[in-house]
């Protein structure tokens, strides 16, 4: 595939040609490993939301707590949410004052003190404050995490890099599940306790290695600390080449796009709806956010205990298997959408999943139907079947595009605060199906699940309406589609502005010394 077709034609014009792969190139691989720090924050988030439904399925679990049911039960599995929707207001604002990786470590730390915290409940209510903790902490490790990898990133590999982050959720709950289901068979409360501790397992793991994490290059130029952005981007983007062309046009790209945003004091919460272009970007940040939680998956996710009761799959082994199974498929499913983002594009792989969604729920709904009344068992396997189906769907575009969509299409000085409206807009929808579903599912059954498939019908025409194509655009140029030509520098200024910056960054250099 062309460079042309990823980045555009600017980047691409200085792209050193090589015929060799990425992983036989040193500074390139030594990049790509260590952005897999922040790319495990996902699985972090992964662990901590499948964890509840793996307890869920454990009979130790809700003897222990005193089987709690309805509200209650919705009440647990919110408080993760509402702990996330408490700090992610802060988090905007921490990821652009004190940068990336300060916060994302701060976040680490605090998942770690959660889990000691919930490891060691002996009552629901220390279990649900655990929760609450686990859910502020969290959005401080995930929120920085996509910034720091589309920021960081090679230009070709950015792409496949940021829509991998939210893949990685599902590495998170294939641990979470199948720890649940191997603990299924203790009879005490380490059937749930081992599990809890685990949770600390990624965040451990990423501060082994978070020493070798440098810091974004664009948060850098903007505490006009530009020549150790540009050290950076020498360092991983050119191997050490002082004269690199693609470096000298990535710094005068970030460098013009950060000071026009600044000359237009484009920096404030405001800013987020002072354009129509910007008021558009938020629009799609916000319903990619409530539309990943209320195109149905919510219902699997947090109560495929719930899903496999209706149809008579009651039995906890056979539960906590196919959620361990399931937790694999949609892995597989999600990592390879993120491997051919580039090729495919983003938009049609939204209308895809859009489609495919509506279908398999379609056909859900019927078998359930089916299954319920008449007592039919090939429906209720049909309905396991459709669950696969639907996640399929779900995983091409909502698993890998989720993070890394409106990354790219927010600018320097709005990506931090769109990321965190987009995220607050999922973990505020979390809130809602958490206390709703359980409700539903308990009091209609079956029937609720005909609120989903037209929702979904609604989801499919605004994801065709609104949603633009990304692909073949560096970040800063997608700028151009959402507030017109003249949105960003033309290639000749940039080449023109390419030697002032550098004799700036000299002089900068000079000073210091």
């Amino acid at each position: 595939m062309k460079a042309e077709e990823i980045v555009g034609a600017t980047l691409a014009e200085v792209l050193p040609q090589t015929d060799k792969y990425w992983f036989q190139i040193p500074h390139l691989l030594q990049l790509n490993l260590i952005l897999l720090v922040p790319l495990l924050s996902s699985a972090v988030a992964g662990y901590d939301g499948s964890l509840m439904n793996g307890l869920q399925s454990l009979q130790q679990w809700k003897d222990y707590f005193g089987n709690p049911q309805g509200a209650l039960l919705g009440t647990v599995n919110a408080a993760q949410s509402i702990g996330s929707v408490v700090a992610l207001p802060m988090v905007g604002m921490l990821s652009d004052r004190f940068g990336r990786k300060v916060v994302l470590v701060c976040g680490l730390f605090g998942v770690i003190i959660a889990t000691i915290i919930q490891a060691t409940s002996t009552t629901l209510a220390q279990f649900i404050v655990s929760r609450l903790i686990v859910g502020a902490a969290g959005m401080l490790a995930v929120q920085p995490a996509p910034l720091l990898i589309a920021e960081l990133a090679y230009p070709t590999h950015r792409g496949k890099y940021t829509s991998a982050f939210w893949t990685m959720y599902y590495l998170g709950a294939i641990l979470a599940s199948w720890t649940t289901f191997g603990t299924e068979e203790f009879n005490n409360s380490w059937s749930w306790r081992i599990p809890t501790i685990l949770q600390a397992g990624y965040p451990c793991l990423q501060l082994l290695f978070v020493w070798w994490l440098p810091e974004s290059p664009r948060w850098l130029i903007a505490k006009e600390r530009t020549e150790e952005a540009r050290l950076l981007l020498t360092k991983y983007h050119a191997g050490g080449d002082d004269h690199s062309p693609l470096v000298e046009t990535e710094v005068s790209e970030i460098v013009n796009t950060i000071r026009l945003e600044q000359a237009s004091n484009a920096t404030g919460w405001g800013t987020l709806v002072a354009t129509a272009g910007n008021r558009k970007r938020l629009l799609i940040a916000v319903c990619l956010g409530a539309f990943a939680q209320w195109n149905g998956i919510g219902v699997v996710s947090y109560y495929l205990t719930l899903v496999l009761d209706t149809i008579g799959i009651t039995n906890s082994f056979d539960q906590t298997l196919i959620n361990g199974l399931l937790q694999i498929f949609n892995f597989i499913a999600a990592l390879s959408a993120a491997f051919l983002v580039d090729r495919l594009g983003r938009r049609p792989l939204f209308i895809w999943s859009g489609i495919g969604m509506l279908i398999s729920y379609i056909v859900w709904t019927a078998c359930s139907a089916v299954n319920v009344e008449t007592g039919n068992k090939p429906a209720g396997i049909v309905v396991v079947v459709c669950l696969f189906i639907f996640y399929f769907h779900y995983d091409i575009a909502y698993t890998p595009l989720l993070m890394s969509y409106p990354t790219e299409l927010f600018p320097y000085s709005l990506r931090s605060k769109g990321i965190t409206c987009e995220l607050l807009s999922i973990y505020g929808s979390l809130i809602v199906v958490a206390f709703v579903n359980p409700v539903g599912m308990e009091n209609i059954g079956w029937r609720y699940y005909i609120v989903y498939c037209c929702l979904l019908a609604v989801f499919l025409a605004v994801t065709w309406a609104l949603f633009p194509e990304t692909k073949g655009h560096s970040l800063e140029e997608i700028a151009e589609l959402f507030d017109g030509p003249g949105a960003v520098p033309s290639s000749s200024a940039r080449k023109v502005d390419s030697a002032k910056v550098k004799a700036g960054v000299e002089a900068e250099h000079i000073e210091v010394a």
